[in-house]
């Protein structure tokens, strides 16, 4: 199931965010809202961390960008380290396959029927977890590195 680009790594994508959709707490993350911290981010890797546990990153996030569906995510999940292996498997197996932002609202209005129009976020950290607030935030192992294949394969599933 899985390809592989090293015998120490997988190729993982997905939209860790989408724009438009409400989350289970009630939050609307805005087109744009990752512009300017993406921009002022230095030309490095954003961690890759199991459910934001910030003691021992599981990879990296390589390509980081908003598309016209939300934040894309690509990166290189290590399969190194011992006590990590875990996770590789229920990856592999598919049992985990949600993605959640770690993150700091800068602009942002309360709603009247509850939850948060996002309209400027800070990103800090992209996590792979078991149950992702905005439930269509999701990966998969990739194939490609192209976000169309992706996205195809995201849209048919909400």
């Amino acid at each position: 199931m899985s390809k592989k680009d090293h015998a120490d790594e997988t190729l993982i994508s997905g939209y860790a965010s989408l724009f438009g959709v409400q989350d289970i707490s009630g939050d609307i993350v805005c087109r744009g809202a990752f512009a300017q911290s993406l921009l002022k981010r230095p030309m490095q890797a954003l961690p890759m961390l199991f459910g934001h546990e910030t003691q021992m990153p599981i990879g990296v996030w390589d390509r980081v960008f908003e598309d016209e569906t939300g934040l894309f995510v690509q990166g290189r999940l290590s399969r190194l380290e011992k006590s990590r292996r875990h996770i590789n498997r229920l990856v592999d197996a598919g049992a985990l396959t949600g993605l959640s932002i770690g993150y700091r609202a800068l602009r942002s209005t309360k709603r009247a029927a509850g939850g948060r129009d996002l309209f400027e976020l800070d990103l800090w950290e992209v996590s792979i977890v078991a149950f992702p607030m905005l439930r269509d935030a999701r990966f998969s192992i990739s194939q490609s590195s192209d976000p169309q294949s992706f996205t195809a394969i995201q849209r048919t599933a909400t």
